[in-house]
């Protein structure tokens, strides 16, 4: 158990949203999104304060996103993407196709929303076989695995559902889509994390805090929460995520000293 002291911030504010806009996949995951709100996303990812660690976007961008990426000169910025994305329900043979074709056109990063449905009603079975294929199509690239922690709800399936994707080769665990009306809680972080360091530092693996994050207080004390149980060195982008999309406005009038304006969620 995380203790409740883990909640106080570990950093002042701009510190915090300094290393937040280094931690953040910058997320446009709109059912309107298009090529230029795609390249307006780029270009955002790039910031005085540093480059945040990937876009996260629809497959059908991540051709225009990593040719935008190259072009403005920060290729080390990942672009991830999405699959059996938002509601987790499409049969494996097409996710696993969705994957492959999100991989060979140039995707670093798949979050891979699990059959939560299933595991709800008792059926570890399709999440497990999910998870180990979106795998090993992927390799070395990272997996994120979201197990939508805001429907799953209770502690208990949070965690068996944390402790699933892992056994089955997952690279981070992620919290939510976005998509429904409870995302990322310091709650279900609290059950994630202990998750993590309940598999042991061999196995350990990163998290992704998503959907609900909106200032760089609450970005401050997710950090420490992480930072309580593995230390500061885990607060890397290889370990720690949030994803986001307005919350990078936050970040960057939180440094700059000015008053953050209004903020209507993040992915």
């Amino acid at each position: 158990m995380i203790p409740a002291t883990a909640f106080a911030p570990a950093c002042a504010a701009t510190e915090a949203a300094s290393r937040a806009i280094r931690l953040m996949d910058l997320t446009s995951l709109n059912d309107d999104d298009h090529d230029a709100r795609i390249i307006a996303l780029c270009h955002q990812a790039q910031t005085p304060f540093g480059n945040t660690a990937a876009v996260c976007i629809y497959p059908r961008f991540v051709g225009l996103a990593r040719l935008t990426l190259a072009a403005q000169g920060t290729p080390e910025i990942k672009v991830a993407t999405v699959v059996n994305f938002p509601h987790g329900d499409d049969e494996l043979a097409s996710v696993l196709a969705e994957t492959r074709a999100a991989l060979l056109a140039g995707a670093d990063e798949i979050d891979l929303v699990i059959p939560w449905r299933a595991l709800k009603a008792g059926d570890e079975a399709p999440a497990r076989a999910l998870v180990r294929g979106c795998k090993v199509l992927c390799g070395t690239r990272l997996l994120k695995v979201i197990i939508e922690s805001g429907e799953l709800q209770e502690p208990a399936l949070i965690r068996a559902a944390s402790l699933l994707a892992i056994e089955e080769g997952a690279d981070f665990i992620k919290t939510s889509t976005g998509k429904v009306p409870v995302n990322a809680t310091p709650e279900a972080c609290r059950t994630m994390l202990a998750a993590i360091a309940e598999c042991g530092a061999q196995h350990r693996v990163g998290f992704k805090a998503a959907g609900g994050v909106k200032s760089a207080q609450e970005a401050g004390e997710y950090l420490a929460m992480a930072a309580a149980l593995f230390g500061d060195e885990w607060l890397v982008a290889e370990r720690f995520r949030f994803g986001a999309s307005s919350l990078l406005g936050q970040l960057l009038a939180t440094i700059e000293g000015k008053k953050p304006v209004a903020a209507d969620g993040s992915y």
